[in-house]
């Protein structure tokens, strides 16, 4: 039977000169974490260059809107400014007629 020695037993033994016997370190098996999925829109919202953007706006949002693209920063280390970008960027390439209000009001213009 294996004996089982207190802290205080295993540090006198030591003072007195014996040798304790070293413990072999149990190895714990982990089982590995596999990382979560990124979902392809944050990927393109990551692959979004903005850099050269130079044109700077001043927005408002409602409170919880705020909250939440704050903790999508947090969550996601992804700029709010390059999220708002992104965001844009895409609402006009999905509703294409936007722009041709735009482009409407603009002919009306130079007449």
């Amino acid at each position: 039977m294996s004996e089982v020695k207190t802290l205080a037993d295993q540090l006198r033994s030591k003072i007195n000169g014996q040798t304790v016997p070293k413990e072999t370190p149990v190895k714990i098996k982990r089982e590995k974490k596999k990382p979560p999925d990124i979902p392809e829109i944050l990927e393109s919202i990551r692959a979004y260059d903005n850099r050269q953007h130079k044109s700077l706006m001043h927005i408002r949002f409602d409170a919880q809107t705020v909250q939440t693209m704050n903790q999508f920063k947090m969550a996601t280390g992804v700029d709010v400014t390059k999220l708002v970008a992104f965001s844009v960027q895409k609402l006009f390439e999905r509703h294409p007629e936007l722009k041709s209000i735009i482009k409407q009001y603009l002919q009306q213009l130079e007449l």
